[in-house]
């Protein structure tokens, strides 16, 4: 097994876990954690949801929230996990519009599949794939969005260029993920931290040069959610509240003590945009 391979079927196992266990996470604990309450959702967005799309959400933000998608658009969805951007974009585009979901575990697809039925949804379509490699035919979409997905990626420069391919002309992504700048060498290379969206994540710098790389203009970041000692803190609790295990199978109970000082200034969630050119 190639080492991308690896770092994508442990990826695979990790989120398998985190959804079927109640009230445990990955990447932060996302909804299921602290980091919901200060994600960006408004309370009557996810009011409006069925309730497993937010349990079951594992983002650092919200790609929707600012986007410019509009009535009868195509909107995909990178790492769709349970769904619930899919169900927030299928509601913008409407039923003239359609929204496509992308995620390599069978768990999240089943859960997304359900959640957009619950739902009532009948433009969201959810595809099984990873996003090195998507499912989807070039030029055929307006947005593409994300949320905390990318920074595990092992091939990041296939995922930028794959995004390029899919957009149409144009067409404009915008993702949520987590940043870090000058992570120490153990924190980089420990696999639980990767499945907790830190490990894997580059700088801002790397992310704008990566798009531009893939031909985009209009390269920019254009909101940061900052961690504070005592969210990074509540984070980790919150990820070891009940477990004894972590997402990627070993113990977290080592990683807790050290992690506000290793991380406080050095890891955030950002939203990042660029344009196709036409």
């Amino acid at each position: 097994m190639s080492r991308p391979e690896e770092v994508r079927s442990t990826v695979t196992a990790s989120y398998t876990r985190a959804v079927l266990q109640l009230g445990t996470g990955c990447c932060g604990g996302g909804a299921k954690g602290v980091a919901a309450r200060v994600a960006g959702y408004q309370s009557e967005e996810l009011a409006a949801l069925p309730a497993d799309a937010v349990a079951n959400s594992f983002g650092c933000g919200n790609p929707v929230a600012f986007a410019g998608v509009q009535e009868g658009q195509v909107v995909l969805d990178l790492g769709s996990g349970a769904g619930i951007d899919l169900l927030l974009a299928a509601r913008k585009v409407g039923p003239t519009g359609k929204v496509i979901g992308v995620d390599m575990t069978e768990a999240m697809i089943e859960r997304a599949r359900a959640n957009a039925a619950a739902a009532g949804l009948s433009n969201v379509e959810v595809r099984r794939g990873i996003i090195e490699e998507l499912p989807v035919e070039s030029s055929s979409v307006d947005w593409v969005i994300s949320n905390c997905v990318i920074n595990l990626s092992p091939e990041k420069d296939r995922v930028f260029a794959e995004i390029a391919r899919v957009l149409k002309p144009g067409g404009r992504v915008l993702v949520s993920d987590i940043v870090a700048e000058d992570l120490p060498a153990a924190v980089r290379e420990n696999p639980d931290l990767h499945c907790q969206c830190v490990a894997g994540a580059i700088s801002e710098a790397e992310y704008l040069a990566a798009l531009e790389q893939a031909g985009f203009t209009e390269a920019s970041v254009e909101d940061r959610l900052f961690y504070d000692p005592e969210q990074l803190q509540a984070l980790v609790e919150s990820e070891l509240a009940g477990q004894a295990a972590s997402c990627c199978g070993s113990s977290l109970a080592d990683l807790s003590a050290d992690l506000v000082a290793s991380f406080a200034g050095k890891v955030w969630s950002a939203r990042v945009s660029a344009t196709k050119p036409v």
